[in-house]
């Protein structure tokens, strides 16, 4: 099983989220945990990677809200073990796109769930509305 992170940022009840090149659907600002890494290690990296390391973030900020089990959306064959943060400060920089990443959103229920990859759309998108993170 893979273990894999996102992180949560939220600003005006919108939640960010990122649309990788080789994608077809937005996701959270994640990825992978490599070898002898925690998930927050991995939540750091993978944040610094995505949003463009000019963002400053305060490490004491992440807190670790869900973890669970699901199929990666990428290959309907992986199991993958997804550790959810949130960043509990605000996002001051705004976040650059790479070549890794197309583009950015802010995230809220009135854009269609369609571009979500699967984990935002059963997972985090739901818990994010039950807890009144966005509209």
């Amino acid at each position: 099983m893979l273990n894999v992170v996102g992180t949560m940022f939220f600003k005006d009840n919108k939640l960010l989220i990122d649309k990788p090149r080789k994608r077809p659907t937005y996701q959270m600002v994640g990825g992978r945990v490599e070898e002898n890494e925690t998930p927050i290690m991995a939540a750091i990296r993978e944040c610094h990677e995505e949003l463009g390391n000019h963002v400053f973030l305060n490490e004491n900020l992440f807190e670790q809200v869900m973890d669970f089990d699901e199929i990666a959306t990428s290959d309907p064959n992986q199991k993958i073990h997804f550790y959810v943060f949130i960043y509990k400060g605000e996002l001051k920089d705004t976040p650059t796109t790479s070549e890794e990443i197309e583009s950015f959103l802010w995230y809220d229920s009135s854009i269609s769930q369609n571009i979500l990859s699967n984990t935002l759309k059963n997972e985090v998108i739901p818990y994010c509305i039950k807890n009144n993170l966005i509209k």
